[in-house]
């Protein structure tokens, strides 16, 4: 009986090495979604007042964790019942990612805007905001539902090949450090104007350490935001490229001459120009199909 208790406890014990092996691999290939999904919501989370923004990204995460509880069991019915559906998904979900870094790299190299100075209404009703409000979480909620797909697909493409309870378990975990995580760092990157305020009112002059680091803070958070946002264009790329090089049998040997993120990069640029060629193509089809009212 003792026996058969170290043998149990032995394989609980490589089942948790194996999970431990898998998680670290199935986080690093959906890196690149979390930073994208990092810059999407700590985007969407910001604008409000210093009061409402917990709140507003607390909804959020409810909202990210529903997400999560749907997408999961559906996820691990497909992998048990038709697991080569994972990588067709997985392949629909990079010509996604690949068509979403392309676009956005169009829309700022061809169709940048100025910024323009947003003047705030003075007499918005509370009814007025919490709709406004309401309105934006509904939106991110949506956003986190896209993504959150994304990450679930790419890591179990990671682990597709082990046996369901260590899918369940790998992934259930990378699910839960894109919901926990995330929207930790963005709660700390929401409040870093508010803390930053906070040093340079509590500071004693305005040459002390602590009056520069809350100036650097409040000074900082858009650029981080931005900054964000370009990182997470090239994880969509590098993402989408590694998807196709892997899984496409075609592009498993193109561009094998050069480095892996350089060939995975290019790969996944010209795929998502492809499809935004495609999409642009459609969209201007479509509409002189119509037929015209008198």
């Amino acid at each position: 009986m003792a026996s058969g208790l170290f043998a149990l406890l032995d394989d609980i014990a490589t089942l948790m090495d194996d999970v431990a092996t898998m998680t670290k691999v199935s986080t690093q290939k959906t890196a690149g979604i979390l930073g994208d999904d990092l810059a999407v919501n700590a985007e969407k989370a910001s604008g409000f007042s210093p009061s409402r923004e917990l709140p507003v990204l607390w909804a959020i995460s409810k909202g990210s964790f529903i997400n999560k509880v749907i997408i999961l069991p559906l996820a691990f019915l497909m992998s048990a019942f038709v697991p080569k559906m994972v990588i067709v998904v997985l392949v629909l979900g990079g010509l996604y990612l690949a068509y979403e870094g392309a676009e956005k790299i169009y829309e700022f190299l061809f169709h940048r805007k100025t910024e323009k100075v947003v003047v705030a209404k003075q007499n918005i009703s509370a009814q007025e905001l919490l709709k406004i409000e309401k309105s934006k979480i509904k939106s991110a909620i949506i956003t986190d539902f896209i993504l959150s797909v994304e990450i679930v697909i790419i890591a179990l493409g990671a682990v597709v090949n082990e046996n369901l309870t260590t899918q369940i378990i790998v992934v259930s975990i990378v699910a839960l450090i894109a919901t926990v995580g995330v929207y930790s760092i963005v709660a700390l990157i929401v409040r870093m104007d508010d803390f930053g305020f906070r040093l340079i009112q509590n500071s004693n002059s305005k040459r002390g350490f602590v009056y520069n680091i809350g100036l650097l803070l409040t000074k900082a958070l858009p650029w981080v935001i931005k900054s964000l946002s370009v990182i997470g264009t090239l994880a969509l790329l590098l993402v989408s490229g590694g998807i196709f090089v892997h899984n496409i049998e075609q592009l498993h040997h193109v561009l094998e001459g050069i480095p892996g993120v350089l060939r995975d990069f290019l790969i996944g640029l010209a795929v998502g120009i492809l499809c935004l060629l495609v999409v642009k193509l459609t969209k201007s089809i479509i509409p002189s199909q119509k037929p015209r009212t008198e």
